[in-house]
């Protein structure tokens, strides 16, 4: 059985509207469940909050947007294993992935409408080889 590294990173939006992701990375191992947790704050109401996959040296990738009113649309290649829902209450919206395969291994953030638009922090993930050493840094 092999280890999936998923990393998360949270982006902050200008204004009072920010979404927050914890820290750290999640390690499971393929085949089991995972959820990444994502609160928000919005001075709007109805948010439309999206989740995006990034791999190696690859742009960031839509996986699903879904607002309070439960409207989800999800990118196809997506729509068996990745689910998200907001929670209005608590004010979160998980993204749930099953059955988790070694391509899962990446980097993940959620965002607010409109999404990176403006945003100074730096998306960076580290790549490592079978023998724990830093293949190279992206940033």
């Amino acid at each position: 059985m092999r280890n999936i590294l998923i990393l998360t990173l949270w982006l902050e939006c200008k204004g009072a509207d920010r979404v927050i992701q914890p820290t750290g990375d999640v390690i499971a191992a393929e085949e089991d469940t995972v959820t990444l947790d994502c609160t928000f704050e919005t001075s709007g109401t109805g948010p439309t909050l999206f989740w995006y996959k990034q791999d190696g040296n690859n742009s960031p990738k839509f996986i699903v947007s879904c607002s309070t009113y439960s409207t989800v649309n999800t990118e196809k290649e997506y729509e068996e294993r990745f689910s998200s829902k907001v929670n209005s209450t608590s004010k979160s919206v998980p993204l749930k992935i099953q059955k988790l395969q070694l391509s899962d291994s990446a980097v993940y953030y959620c965002a607010l409408q409109p999404t990176v638009t403006g945003n100074t922090k730096t998306l960076y993930k580290n790549l490592w080889s079978k023998d724990n050493t830093i293949l190279h840094n992206i940033h």
